[in-house]
């Protein structure tokens, strides 16, 4: 019986990576599938793991519409034994019922991967929509870690340096520059995305003579880079 599942993680949990490893599992039995992907950091239309592998995906444009395509593939003459979604957090919530649909009445495997909230610890819409629908949530198990050595479970947008938390929801990292300069994205506790506290904070805080508002010594500062 198909399933809509929903593998969900913070940044740097190894997402990609799996999807990538199930899209190769799956072939390699036989099965054929469809790989999309929106907005990844290496480029349109591609699916890629920050270990450096990629494959050549169908790029998810606002307009995109799941079922469509997936019966247009079929009507063609085309097979399509299940879906690998990357990047579903930038789906929109109408894309998400879409790929329900395309479980409930094609009976067609659907694997999403995704971050469930941004940099301002909000979800995103797609995020939502997929945990009030999917069969299954699933969180994946290689825990990100945060600079001070605890499980990250937030992602912070660092900014020239700086992490802030307003802004646009959706600003590709590593490769989109704003106004006030580069963006980065790191990967932080709760306990340090409350109090702003990014590594390169921290490093600056380690080597400041100036009275902290906290105990900086109670997690372990990493040295300067």
């Amino acid at each position: 019986m198909a399933e809509l599942t929903f593998f969900a993680g913070t940044m740097d949990c190894g997402k990609s990576t799996l999807a990538l490893q199930m899209d190769h599992n799956h072939r390699a039995r036989g099965r054929v599938g469809l790989i999309f992907t929106r907005l990844d950091r290496s480029g349109e239309a591609l699916l890629s793991s920050r270990l450096g592998l990629a494959t050549s995906a169908i790029e998810v444009g606002e307009e995109l519409d799941f079922w469509e395509t997936v019966v247009g593939q079929l009507t063609a003459g085309g097979r399509v034994d299940y879906l690998i979604c990357d990047e579903s957090q930038f789906y929109t919530p109408e894309q998400v019922e879409q790929l329900a649909r395309v479980v409930d009445e094609l009976d067609i495997e659907v694997f999403a991967f995704g971050i469930t909230s941004d940099f301002r610890t909000e979800l995103f819409p797609g995020s939502r929509r997929l945990i009030e629908l999917a069969d299954r949530t699933q969180v994946l198990q290689v825990a990100a870690l945060c600079w001070c050595g605890r499980r990250a479970t937030h992602n912070a947008r660092v900014v020239a340096g700086a992490m802030v938390i307003e802004g646009e929801q959706v600003v590709v990292g590593d490769t989109t520059d704003v106004d006030e300069g580069e963006v980065e994205y790191e990967v932080l506790c709760r306990r340090h995305h409350m109090r702003r506290m990014s590594s390169k904070a921290a490093q600056a805080a380690a080597q400041s003579a100036d009275v902290l508002p906290f105990d900086l010594a109670a997690c372990p500062v990493p040295p300067p880079a």
